[in-house]
């Protein structure tokens, strides 16, 4: 029987990091909220701690492809290599939808990572990846989360720090 995948957020690092078991499987730069680390709702922080992948959206959905409320509109926007933030949050390809999983920390009350929409998820501002840049959630290149979606089901297993 195969070990469980798990997802490891580095945010001093901005790394996320895919195992199974204690086999590293690959490793994609990301990026976390500008804003740091944090669990209050209306913080625009990442959330830390033990969460899992609780929802997954985009199955065929086409590279740069748009959603809203998870939904994908028919747009594809490029993306923007340049280090230039859009002043937009777009959510591109694949959203990872994650719940935290310890009371009072990530889950529950005004700490809910599932209430407040933490996702991994693609984004048009490629070029930003690697350096703090988000509202919250965590960023990847349109490609790397279109690869990290195929390998995870949901139930995995996702830690931040």
């Amino acid at each position: 029987m195969p070990e469980m995948m798990r997802i490891v957020v580095d945010i001093a690092a901005q790394r996320l990091t895919l195992y199974q078991g204690t086999e590293l499987v690959r490793s994609y730069p990301c990026s976390t909220s500008r804003y740091g680390a944090g669990c209050r709702e209306g913080s625009n922080r990442t959330p830390i701690g033990f969460h899992e992948v609780a929802e997954k959206y985009g199955d065929g959905v086409p590279l740069g492809g748009v959603f809203v409320s998870r939904v994908y509109t028919g747009e594809i926007v490029p993306p923007c290599l340049e280090k230039i933030p859009s002043g937009q949050d777009r959510i591109t390809t694949r959203i990872l939808r994650l719940r935290g999983v310890q009371p009072g920390i990530n889950q529950g009350g005004e700490v809910d990572s599932y209430r407040r929409y933490i996702y991994i998820h693609g984004t048009p501002e490629e070029g930003l990846i690697g350096t703090p840049a988000s509202h919250g959630c965590i960023r990847m290149t349109n490609a790397d989360v279109a690869d990290l979606y195929e390998r995870v089901p949901t139930g995995t297993q996702v830690e931040i720090f």
